[in-house]
């Protein structure tokens, strides 16, 4: 039987021909782009740029927003209240829908980005928010989280579609977070060792932590980062080893 995983790949977050070109070379070979939103990276001409690159190869496009704060790149962590986080999440995906719209694509799903997607991912309340905003703007959409988080859980109560997120570059801590950026092993670069962590993960449902234990996970589409030099090369190489294994690439659809 043919199994089937998305490959989703963080994407729109350069401003700049050789950026562009290195993002538009990782797409033949995944199946959803989360496009930024133009807080942490990218604007609106870099947004419909990549939307349209994006529809060329028959992806999925998503809504990836972030903190306004280009500095940082959207990774650092900024206390906002539950009101802050429904607006500022709302509007983002409000732009994304209005540009994908006019590229003649229909916005797919929504996944937060750097320091609001791990703060989400632990905080209930701040998982609300985003969940929330979600359902007013367009209940159809999938929400991209964590396996095993909340923002998993608050999207699942409103009744949200929504799909398992695991990450083929980044090590794990035995309670199922993601490993701190700031830690110097924080990133897998070797595409052996991160392929075969994915297909621990799509085939067995597992993952192995910094400590040598193993801990559930549940793989419903795999993240690559878009802002690695060698980041076209690794997708290729994954995508490659996927079908090896007999798995395809297939874009979670919208919920309706």
């Amino acid at each position: 039987m043919t199994r089937f995983i998305d490959l989703n790949c963080d994407i729109g977050e350069y401003d700049n021909d050789k950026g562009a070109q290195r993002e538009a070379a990782i797409m033949p070979h995944v199946s959803s782009a989360n496009v930024a939103c133009g807080l942490h990276a990218g604007d609106a001409r870099v947004m419909r740029r990549t939307m349209q690159t994006a529809k060329t190869h028959g992806l999925a496009v998503g809504a990836h927003p972030s903190f306004a704060d280009r500095e940082n790149f959207g990774r650092r962590e900024i206390p906002h209240s539950a009101d802050q986080i429904y607006e500022l999440t709302l509007y983002q995906i409000g732009a994304s829908a209005a540009l994908a719209e006019a590229v003649g694509v229909r916005l797919n799903h929504v996944k937060p980005h750097g320091a609001l997607y791990n703060m989400a991912a632990r905080d209930r309340v701040l998982a609300d928010a985003i969940a929330r905003a979600v359902r007013d703007f367009d209940a159809g959409l999938v929400m991209f989280g964590l396996s095993g988080s909340k923002l998993i859980a608050a999207a699942q109560e409103l009744g949200l579609k929504c799909a398992s997120e695991v990450f083929a570059d980044r090590r794990y801590e035995p309670d199922g977070k993601l490993a701190p950026r700031s830690d110097v092993d924080a990133l897998i670069h070797d595409v052996e060792e991160a392929a075969r962590q994915v297909l621990d993960m799509v085939e067995h449902g597992f993952v192995w932590t910094r400590d040598g234990s193993q801990i559930s996970v549940q793989a419903e589409t795999v993240c690559i980062h878009g802002d690695s030099p060698t980041a076209p090369q690794f997708a290729q190489h994954l995508a490659k080893i996927l079908a090896e294994a007999g798995v395809e690439l297939r874009a979670v659809e919208r919920g309706d």
